[in-house]
Order: C-alpha cells, then structure tokens, then sequence
C-alpha cells in the first residue's frame, strides 16, 4: 500500500485517486490555498481486499476491513509528510466523487481532528464506508452500479475561524448573475450538515444582499476526548452579527470567479478563514445545471391552454414551419389592420417571427412575443398598465424611448385606430364573404388540378401561388376572431351586472342553439348515413361484419340502388367535409379525403352503437336559450334602453361566435390543400430517392423543403436528417407533454425543464373547472386521448385533455364532457352548447386524478366535478 503526497502528484501520475482528491490537486495547481494533503490512492485499497471480495456479504466484507492492517511504512509516511500537525482530517475520495453528474455529497464517512497516532483506525472507517447500504442504495439510483472504489485522503486540520460553502450561481434560482456564499462560525461541518443556521450572502456585481442567522453554536475540537469536534456555545456579542465581513465575502466571491475561469463551470466551494489566510477545502463544479435554467437569462412565457385545440400532441417540423409562418403573415396584417406603421412593423420583424414555440413537439404561444405585439398598438403608452392589469402580466415591457409616442399622438393614433375598427366592424360581414368567395373559388381551382404529373418544382410553385392568393388574405378570421372575443367578453360582463352571482353561466347558456355553426353539421351528416344504413339489413350487417377497407372497396362496385344510395351520401359527405377529422390543422394527418376507410370506420361506430338522427336531443338546446332569454326578460323589465342594448349585443355576439368556429372550418379546407401539395411533393422526393417513405418529409421544415429544391439547402442527405429528427420526435411522443403554462430562462432548449410556471393545486377527488353547457350527469367516465377507432361511449362521461373539432363525432354517445384544456370559446365548449352536452372545460390535472372507469357527478353549470368512490369501479 502506498501513499502519496500532493508534492508528489501531478495530473499526468494517473493513480485513480478519486475526484475529491483530483479537484484538490487541480486546485493547488491552480494556485489555490489548500491545506496540505495526501492520498491513498483507490487500487491500494482494492488490492488489500480478498480475490472476489464483490461477492462476499456486507457484514463479512466490512469486518474484513476492520481488522485489516494499514502497513507501517503507510503510517510512517504520514507521520514525516504531516509532521508539523497535531491533528489530521481523514476524508473519502471515491471514484466519480465530486463529478459534474454526480456528487456523492454526504454518502462517504468523513473524520475531523483525528490524532495523528490514530490515523490508521480512521482511515478503515473511510474504506469501509464505500460498501454501506445507503452508497448501494444512492449508487443504483443515479446508474453508477453498487459499491464504488474509493481513495482515501489524509489532509492537515486548520483550525477554522470561519468557514462555510459558496456558490458560483445562485441554487435556488439559477440565477447565473449571483454568487451565494453561506458562512458559520468555527468549522464547516455545520453549515455542511444542515445542523446550524448559516448566515447567508447572495452577491450581485457589487451589491451583497446579506440574511444574518442566530449563530448561538459553532463546531470545534473536541478537547475533553482529544478528538472529533463538538458543540460549543459562541459568545452572544457575536451571535447576531455577520460571521464575515464585506470584504471577506468579496474575497470568496473573487475564489469563485477564478475557478469558474479555470474550469469552465460555476464551482460548490467549501472554504475557511484562518487569521488573514483564505482556505479552499474542497471545491467541485455544481451539479445537476442541465436541469437549472438560468433566471438571469431572457424570460419567456409559454402557453399552449387554447392553441392545443388546434394542434394537439406533437406536431412534425413541416406543420411547425408552415403554422410558424402563417400566424407571423396573419398577426403582422392583423397589427397593420389595427394602425400599426410598416416601419414600425419592419423594425419589430423578429416578433411576429416568435409567436409560436415548439417544446418538445408541442406548440406553444410565445407570450412574451404576443405582449410585445400588444405593445406595438397605438396608445400603449398612455394604457400599457392597464393592458398589463388585464393581461394579468406580472414583469412590465416598455418600449425603447426612442420608439415611444408622445401622448398627444397616442390619443391621436388611439383615436384613429377607434374610427378604423367601427368601419371594419360594420364591414365585417363583407368581408367575410369576400373571403369565403375566394376561398372556395381558389380551393376549387385546385381541387381540378391532377397533381399526380407535377414535378416537384411545380408542386413548390403551386404551394407558393397558394400561399400569396388565399394564407395572405386572412385578415377576415383574424378581425371576427377580434370582435367575437370582446363582445363575448362585453356579454360576459353586462349580464353578471344584471344578474349578479345567481346565474354565472347565463351568457353561456344565451348562445345555445345556433343552427348556423357548421361544426355540428358532420354529426348530422353522420347520423343520417348511419340511419340509412340501420334501414337495410344487409348493409346493416355489411357494416357490422367488414373491415373499413373492405367495405369501401365494395361501395366503389355497388350492385344495388341501396349501395348506390349510400355511395352518393359519403361521396357527398367527403367532398364537404373529408378534411375535418381529429388533428385536421395538422399537416401530417390523414384526412377521410385521403383515406376514406376511416371515415367507414367512423360511421361503423355509430352504426355498432346504435346511433342515428333520433339520438340528438335538440330540445336540450332550445330550451336552455329559452329559459337563458326568459331570465333576461325578467331581469331587464321596465328598464328598456338596456333591454335593447342586450339584444343588440346578444345577437351581435351569436352572428361573431358562430362566424368565428364556421372560419375555423374555412381554415380546415385551405390546410387540406397544403396538406395534399406535400403528399405529392413527398411522393415525388421519395421517387427520386431522396427520402425513403412519403411521409419522411414531415420532418423536414417546410423552407429545407424548397431550399433542396433550388439548391439552397445546408444538408444534402436528407435521410440522416429525417432519421435523426425520427428519432427525436417519437422520444417526443412517448414522454409526458410539458404542462399548459411554464416559463423558460436563456437559451430555451438548454438548462430548462418546462415545469410549471405556478404551483399546482394538489388535487384528489374534487375537481373545479370552467362550466360551458349547464346539467348534471352521474355516469361512468372513459379516458380518451385519441379518438381514432374509439369505441362508442354509449352514456360515458367523455374525459380527454383537449378537443379539435375531430372529436365531435364523439360527443353524440356522450352524457356529459370533461376537458383538460380549453375556455369557454373553445371548440368542445360551443359544440357543446349547440348539443346541449353537459360539458365542464379547463380542469386542471383532470387526467391525473381521473381515469376508465371511475364515477363522477358533473355540474356543467358550476364546473365542478365530484368523485364517487366505490361506484362499482372497473
């Protein structure tokens, strides 16, 4: 056995000596103060223990070690090298000890004011600690294997005035701007430990923020046994003031700083102040930063609560790019609409760029961007506090000096952007039919179009002409989406004025029972191909018996009036609305245009579970809108100048509500068009053996697409590329999705963790959400994340954790409806409403405590939801 001095190493020795001892010897090559110390390195240790000691017993193995002999010649050296000190420290030093991914910290036994004589029963206590149960059990845990090889150093005791831990960043916050240093008077083992309160300081450039601690006890040698260390009471003059002065936590800070520099990350640094001289004991970079974002760097907030209807689960980089783009055209033209200047729009480009964030698959609104937008409005100036009041914005934006306006040009601009809006408000209903005229005129065109002979240049050509013609115009969706929003806003509000705490969902219940929302017409579309089927026997049993593929390919060769009947309902059906299905924005979904078998498989559902015109109950729905407006009646008697402006508001707010989701569907149908434009272009790359499956091309970003094209594109194999972003999305697919809202910190995808940006409720049994359809259900609930080939709910209480306009196909069979997600102008909520489904939106962790088969009672009128528990439960 061997040991070795400090004197004696250097970083080339190549003894495994552990990463304790390593970072000591890194420090004190560095120039650091270090008290003198030496090492036993770990093979020394290793070869003192019996051949196949792995497998031997914990007990038989630690009493080997115990009377095992540490050689004379070990002793003596330690004796000459340590010859001026009384007392030695005898520490552990295991292998990956100390390391960047794993510390170890506090595992390993550790010994303080040993006497020299002793040194060798200390070092067997140090030995033996690397095979104890809780280095097992902390070993398995983080994946370093079980018992770890370990060196064991023997180092000079300084008797610590002061001593403490210092930070290069601050742990609590990862504020990578801040240095912590905590200090406790005599030795370190207490602040170390936990066992002392520890003055702390938190040091900002030249500010230091300082949290004095009651230090009323203090660790220091054991003189009664002449070994160890004890608990000894400080003197109550110095108990409430600060164990280091000003210049002595600028001193450690200046320790930190230096060995950030040195070693490239912020360090954990264990110190101690003996008369004048700064000591480092220890020091080691901090861990777990993959995992702590930096607060210093630029904040963002990320939310997802009303665009995941749209776009729900993980979404491929084609649909990102394409989405991406299309909200910065739309929210620039809807900011030029509100009088924005092109200058000021040229200037603020990268904004409207960021509206949209993908985080681990899923887009995400950038709320930071969109309240920078905000700020972009004229008149921010003289309401930029109010705006953050009603945004509920608690970090103020301002706008740099030189791009604000005075105020008298703000009340100027704010009153021309009031005169703008009141022209484009009565003009709206123009304008959306201008729109939808040229919608269905430009999808038309395509639709004749046989894109089966394009090249892929000219399927880019054609996306692109798209593009210019109908994506740029969408300033119709954009401004009704305005409008609804404030006058359901407006609805909201007066009605609470009249009605006060009595009828809380009244406003909700005022717009039941619009005929004209086109969302709920694939339902009864549905309904009355499924009646028609249960009408005859054999296509009745057709359906009951057949896979959907076979069943299609029979209705291509129909052989009677009936079949030919039914032919001409789908074909119909999927000219009108084949893009409508479950992910419909979503470039890679397969739509029933493109794959009329689901579409079979859609109505075998129905037909298995018995379903037809009859099964809708629009009673439900006129009668909430008739007992909504006879509460109205009642509550605005003999006042007629409000009477009129509710009916006025009211049926403004139902033509906006309604044009708002019939737009939505406009959408749809344009999206198909760019969806069937890069089936082909894929088709096309996969025929020149560019990628090796159509699809591949969904991982790509829409601009790599046409950058391959033209010759622009930074990466010629493209199947590398596909094969990685592959893997990285289906790794996406199978981890939990980030929550609703979160804030990030610096680089986004780098030291953050997408954790919520507020505490959660902890939530068992009760639940409370947003009540969009009144009634009260008691049923059973089925989870369903995906719609796609569900079976028939047949009564259950429908729980998913958000909708597209897919899912209502679903709702027929349904009680009632519970969602994760959403707001009272989402798609579940209005469809809903036009069903009169008892329907409960924005419950938060409802996936979490909810699952198959649980009872619950739901109050679509108050939100909430009650558990039944032992409800025969499957």
């Amino acid at each position: 056995m061997k040991f070795l001095s400090s004197l004696s190493l250097s970083s080339q020795s190549g003894y495994p000596i552990g990463g304790k001892a390593a970072q000591l010897q890194k420090l004190g090559e560095m120039g650091f103060e270090v008290p003198k110390w030496g090492v036993i390195p770990a093979t020394e240790l290793i070869n003192r223990l019996p051949f196949g000691y792995e497998e031997l017993p914990p007990t038989e193995l630690l009493g080997y070690i115990e009377h095992a002999d540490i050689p004379e010649t070990v002793l003596a050296a330690i004796g000459s090298y340590f010859q001026e000190s009384i007392f030695l420290a005898v520490r552990s030093s295991a292998i990956g000890e100390d390391g960047e991914n794993h510390s170890f910290a506090g595992q390993f036994e550790s010994y303080l004011y040993v006497p020299k004589e002793e040194v060798d029963v200390y070092i067997k206590k140090v030995w033996a600690s690397a095979f104890s149960d809780r280095v097992r059990s902390y070993s398995e845990h983080r994946g370093t294997g079980g018992a770890q090889p370990i060196a064991v150093i023997i180092q000079a005791m300084v008797p610590a005035e002061v001593s403490g831990v210092a930070f290069g960043i601050n742990p609590l916050s990862g504020n990578r701007q801040e240095q912590v240093v905590n200090a406790v008077y005599g030795l370190g083992e207490g602040v170390v430990s936990g066992t002392l309160d520890a003055d702390q300081f938190i040091i900002r450039g030249a500010e230091i923020e300082k949290r004095i601690a009651e230090k009323t006890h203090r660790f220091s040698i054991d003189w009664q046994t002449g070994r160890g260390t004890r608990l000894e009471t400080v003197d109550r003059e110095l108990q409430r003031i600060p164990a280091l002065t000003d210049e002595q936590v600028r001193a450690v800070c200046e320790l930190l700083k230096k060995g950030e520099r040195l070693y490239g990350v912020p360090l954990d640094m264990e110190f101690a102040w003996v008369d004048d001289t700064l000591y480092v004991l220890q020091a080691r970079p901090v861990t777990g930063l993959e995992a702590m974002p930096d607060t210093s760097g630029e904040y963002t907030l990320w939310d997802n609560s009303n665009i995941i209807e749209s776009y729900p689960g993980v979404t491929t980089p084609l649909t990102f790019s394409f989405v991406s783009k299309s909200y910065a055209g739309a929210y620039r033209l809807f900011c030029a609409y509100l009088g924005v200047s092109k200058k000021v729009l040229d200037r603020h480009g990268h904004v409207f760029a960021n509206t949209l964030g993908l985080i681990k698959g899923r887009i995400y609104y950038n709320l930071k961007t969109w309240y920078h937008m905000l700020s972009l409005l004229p008149g921010y100036r003289i309401n930029a506090r109010y705006m953050e009041k009603m945004m509920g914005v608690k970090a103020r934006f301002d706008l740099p000096e030189s791009e604000r306006q005075s105020k008298w040009s703000a009340w100027g601009a704010i009153f021309g952007m009031a005169c703008k809006m009141v022209w484009r408000f009565l003009t709206l209903p123009l304008v959306r039919r201008r729109f939808v005229r040229l919608l269905d005129r430009t999808i038309s065109e395509y639709k004749r179009l046989d894109l089966q002979d394009k090249d892929a240049h000219r399927l880019m050509r054609l996306y692109l002409d798209f593009e210019r013609r109908l994506l740029n115009e969408w300033k119709a969706p954009l401004l009704n989406d305005f409008f609804a929003m404030i006058a359901f806003g407006t609805l909201e509000k007066q009605v609470k004025k009249w009605t006060g705490d009595t009828y809380p969902n009244l406003h909700n219940d005022l717009l039941c029972g619009s005929a004209d929302i086109i969302s709920t017409q694939p339902i009864h579309r549905c309904l009355a191909i499924a009646g028609s089927i249960a009408q005859t026997r054999e296509i009745r049993d057709l359906f009951l018996r057949e896979e959907p593929r076979a069943i299609w390919n029979q209705l291509q060769r129909p052989n009677e009036s009936a079949l030919r009947e039914l032919k001409g309902q789908m074909d119909s059906f999927l000219d009108d609305f084949g893009e409508r299905c479950v992910g419909e924005l979503k470039l890679e979904t397969v739509s029933y245009t493109q794959d009329p078998a689901r579409f079979i498989r859609l109505i075998q559902s129905y037909v298995k579970g018995g379903m037809t015109a009859t099964s809708l109950n629009r009673d439900v729905e006129e009668r909430l809108r008739k007992d909504a407006e006879n509460v109205m009646t009642g509550k605005l008697k003999g006042k007629p100048m409000h009477r009129w402006f509710f009916n006025r508001l009211l049926k403004t707010t139902r033509r906006l509500v309604s044009a708002r989701e019939n737009l939505r569907y406009e959408r749809t149908r344009a999206f198909g068009v760019v969806r069937q434009l890069m089936v082909q272009l894929g088709k096309r790359f996969q025929e020149a053996g560019i990628v090796d499956r159509e699809t591949d091309v969904f991982y790509l970003t829409m601009d790599e697409l046409f950058a391959y094209i033209e010759g622009r594109s930074v990466t010629e194999d493209m199947k590398f590329l596909i094969a990685l972003r592959t893997a990285e999305f289906k790794a996406f697919k199978q981890s939990a999705p980030p929550p609703e809202r979160f804030a990030t910190y610096g680089v986004v995808h780098r030291e953050n963790t997408f954790t919520p940006a507020v505490d959660q409720p902890l939530l068992s049994g009760d639940l409370q959400g947003v009540g969009c359809c009144p009634g009260r259900v008691k049923a059973r609930v089925r989870v369903i994340l995906d719609p796609e080939g569900a079976e028939p709910l047949d009564g259950d209480i429908l729980v998913t954790r958000s909708t597209d306009p897919g899912w209502t196909t679903l709702f027929p069979a349904a009680s009632g409806i519970l969602v994760e997600r959403g707001s009272l102008l989402s798609h579940s909520a209005i469809v809903s409403r036009e069903m009169g489904k008892p329907c409960i939106v924005g419950i938060t962790g409802l996936l979490n405590v909810l699952q198959t088969g649980d009872w619950v009672e739901m109050d679509g009128s108050t939100g909430q939801v009650k558990r039944i528990e032992g409800h025969g439960n499957n």
